[in-house]
């Protein structure tokens, strides 16, 4: 175990979604890096899952920046998906760019992937799944806003 770790969110199989009471993710925790490649960063977030053996270890590991730019991702993209039902392929051929989020000193370009041969297949499953998923993300998504604005960010 990292005695570096401060805080801990045990029984996370209890709320894993559509896994919840299945999940093999256990705990979540944010602490000190364990792993070597992310060192240089103060925090980060760990998820660990339950060995066959019944004993945690960590599956994962991110700093805690790249949590929060997944999190921009994921809030970008979702907001795009709320008016791409306007266009008839879910976005528009002659504008790729979904947007260019500015993040320290640079950008974050988010785009339509034109590189994916059945984009056009694979889109409209994806907005299905984002509809179909609504009730599990829209919970997370308001209790995140609730504490974001707890910030006052």
């Amino acid at each position: 175990m990292n005695e570096k770790i401060v805080l801990t969110a045990d029984s996370y199989d209890h709320i894993d979604g559509r896994n919840a009471y299945q999940s093999k993710i256990k705990r979540l925790t944010l602490g000190a890096p364990l792993l070597d490649e992310n060192r240089k960063m103060a925090i980060a977030v760990q998820i660990w899952k339950e060995t066959p053996f019944g004993q945690l270890e960590m599956d994962q590991e991110l700093p805690i920046h790249q949590v929060l730019d997944l999190m921009i991702f994921l809030a970008r993209s979702l907001l795009y998906f709320e008016d791409a039902y306007r266009l008839p392929l879910l976005y528009d051929p002659q504008k790729l760019t979904v947007e260019r989020i500015g993040i320290q000193g640079d950008v974050m370009p988010i785009s339509i992937c034109l590189g994916n041969p059945h984009l056009n297949e694979d889109i409209r499953q994806f907005s299905q799944a984002l509809n179909d998923l609504g009730e599990i993300y829209g919970e997370r998504l308001r209790v995140l806003a609730r504490i974001l604005a707890e910030m006052e960010f």
